[in-house]
């Protein structure tokens, strides 16, 4: 769910303006999943701009704020959303920690990286919602030892409907700056695609997984 339309549609020109995200009509990129997609959507470009990654800071701890109060912490999921989460977390004075996919194989196997207490409420940053899987990988691990997760803030989400499932099924919150509509929408209005390159990104949005270039 996104909570502001003008946040919604800067969010998306700024990440259309840095490359971050891509779109190619024409010439689809193919996902590690197999997918074939006229988008590709890579939020840790954002880092690199200061101003850029300042204001998605300032409007992700003003989100925080506002849908959830201030919890105990803030959580970066690896890899893509842990120097974003960390940006978040220090705007609010708040503790930080990051999930990783698995546990380590050594040392003290953590899958948990920082200090968080059990009961504690917790804040999940991510950068990108595909199917939320791999985020919601790390709400199980944060709720294996406790923790009180709060809900999820991502950058941006494709929209996909299993991604609705799946967050409704792990029973977890989730709001985004940005997502597939509002890029759609700001791409439009500001002349970023052309109208036949407009048709072919809303019939893929219908069922990626089986479109193709034709």
């Amino acid at each position: 769910m996104v909570l502001d339309k003008n946040t919604a549609k800067k969010t998306a020109e700024l990440l259309l303006q840095i490359n971050a995200i891509k779109l190619k009509p024409e010439n689809p990129f193919t996902w590690a999943s197999g997918w074939k997609s006229p988008i590709y959507c890579d939020n840790r470009i954002l880092l690199s701009y200061p101003i850029i990654r300042n204001y998605i800071r300032d409007e992700m701890a003003k989100q925080v704020e506002q849908l959830y109060g201030k919890p105990d912490c803030i959580v970066g999921v690896a890899t893509g959303a842990i120097g974003i989460g960390a940006l978040v977390a220090d705007k609010l004075n708040l503790p930080f920690v990051y999930v990783r996919p698995e546990p380590k194989s050594h040392g003290r196997q953590n899958q948990i990286e920082g200090h968080l207490e059990a009961n504690q409420t917790v804040v999940v940053i991510e950068d990108l919602i595909s199917t939320g899987k791999s985020s919601l990988n790390a709400v199980d691990a944060l709720r294996a030892i406790d923790a009180n997760v709060k809900g999820m803030l991502a950058v941006f989400t494709y929209g996909f409907e299993t991604a609705t499932k799946n967050f409704k099924e792990k029973n977890t919150e989730l709001h985004t700056l940005s997502s597939y509509e509002y890029l759609i929408e700001q791409a439009s209005d500001t002349g970023y695609v052309k109208e036949e390159q407009l048709l072919t990104l809303m019939e893929w949005r219908k069922d990626p997984s089986q479109w193709t270039n034709k």
